[in-house]
């Protein structure tokens, strides 16, 4: 058996949803992570301040549970007003902005369609240091899905940080090479996160001797090239990457269809995965520093004061196959091998 103490750990990008999934999920992410950055693509999105505040009462309250702090973003759109952005980051549990380009994802519709259009409101958060959480693709019908990372960092932020070289950005879910590189090539105001499930899968997982729909997301799994890429980053120590499980629950009907949803719902076995992967390259003392550390620095918080313990035990961990959610279920991430290291509180 082995044993391995850490800080208590945080999730840098993390969908909870809305009334009934909140109530279904919010528990799998508190009883191991601190703190969470709070995705905003909800419907009607969470644009202002109140919303923010509405919103993380609602999850408060349905995650009932002191350990867990919610750490708020506001949705970007093509109204949004660069002095509402700043007034809102004044609030400590505020702490980005997140942009997606319009139809990149689930509930992106209201995203940006054109940089240029919400440059006024970029301008003020570099200016005053306000984080921009991006969605990084492009959308154009003629670019390949797999591409459109790469082609968004040529074309949408490579510009956008040489017009605005101390925005703070996080390249959320980083998926290839190339994003990998570009995060790479800066120093303290360009950081990344990168996904479990990132980690553990290329696309032959999802698409080899048939469609597999719950490894379906967005950005989209990619070449094993890709992946050691992304493995080689964490495990190196780079302190400018950190844990984003970017778990997004859909119920298992939206997802079982003939245009299911994307999303990997991987809260309940993010950190068994993690030391899974960290193991198997021989870095499981990196493991801390991705999934504690280097968050809240780049963030300016405190690394957390209370720690969890993972232990490798002989026998899998047992995770439920689906949650109940209503009348409907969802289903858990299968890492598609057995698991052997518990979280313990």
């Amino acid at each position: 058996m082995q044993q391995l103490t850490i800080k208590r750990p945080d999730d840098w990008h993390l969908h909870l949803r809305d009334g009934d999934m909140l109530d279904a999920v919010v528990a799998e992410s508190a009883k191991h992570f601190s703190r969470a950055i709070i995705m905003p693509n909800l419907v009607p999105p969470v644009v202002t301040e109140a919303d923010a505040i509405a919103y993380r009462t609602r999850i408060l309250h349905a995650s009932n549970d002191k350990r867990f702090t919610p750490l708020m973003t506001l949705y970007l759109t093509e109204q949004t007003n660069p002095e509402d952005v700043v007034n809102a980051a004044r609030n400590d549990t505020i702490k980005a902005v997140k942009l997606y380009p319009a139809g990149a994802t689930t509930n992106s519709a209201s995203g940006v369609t054109d940089i240029k259009a919400v440059m006024p409101v970029l301008e003020a958060m570099a200016e005053h240091g306000v984080v921009l959480c991006l969605h990084g693709e492009v959308t154009q019908g003629n670019v390949d899905i797999f591409d459109r990372e790469k082609i968004f960092l040529d074309t949408v932020l490579s510009p956008l940080l040489k017009r605005l070289p101390t925005l703070r950005v996080v390249l959320e879910h980083v998926t290839t090479a190339d994003g990998v590189a570009f995060v790479q090539s800066h120093s303290t105001n360009v950081a990344g996160t990168i996904t479990p499930h990132h980690l553990l899968l290329n696309r032959n997982h999802m698409l080899v001797g048939g469609i597999r729909p719950h490894y379906y997301c967005l950005p989209i799994l990619k070449r094993e090239s890709h992946r050691n890429a992304l493995v080689d980053a964490v495990c190196s120590g780079d302190k400018r990457f950190f844990l984003g499980t970017d778990s997004a629950p859909h119920t298992k009907n939206t997802k079982e269809n003939a245009c299911g949803c994307a999303g990997v719902f991987n809260a309940p076995n993010a950190l068994s995965t993690l030391a899974h992967v960290f193991e198997a390259n021989n870095a499981l003392d990196k493991l801390e520093g991705f999934v504690s550390l280097n968050g809240p620095a780049y963030y300016g918080l405190p690394a957390n004061g209370d720690s969890i313990r993972l232990v490798k035990k002989s026998e899998p961990i047992e995770t439920a196959t689906q949650l109940q959610v209503g009348n409907e279920s969802v289903v858990v991430f299968d890492p598609g091998e057995p698991l052997y290291w518990h979280v313990e509180n």
